[in-house]
């Protein structure tokens, strides 16, 4: 069984790789089992990410928010 894989460092990490994944996956020269744990990687770093996003966007809402004299506050993620 394979060991998980740490969280990349940074959005920008994650994202390069996925991208390194993908390229592996359309080489078509991955053995099967080893596609499938970096297909299984990718789809982990594809959520990471899509979260990482909406956080991003909510802290843009919340900077943008037509009530100027709302408190400002600490964003805390719903997910932590």
């Amino acid at each position: 069984m394979p060991k998980k894989a740490e969280a990349p460092a940074s959005f920008e990490s994650a994202l390069q790789q996925l991208e390194q994944i993908v390229s592996r996956l359309e080489s078509g020269e991955l053995p099967l089992e080893q596609a499938l744990n970096e297909f299984e990687h990718g789809v982990q770093l594809a959520r990471t990410g899509q979260q990482t996003l909406q956080q991003a966007e909510q802290r843009v809402q919340i900077l943008l928010s037509e009530e100027k004299d709302a408190a400002l506050a600490p964003f805390t993620p719903e997910n932590e």
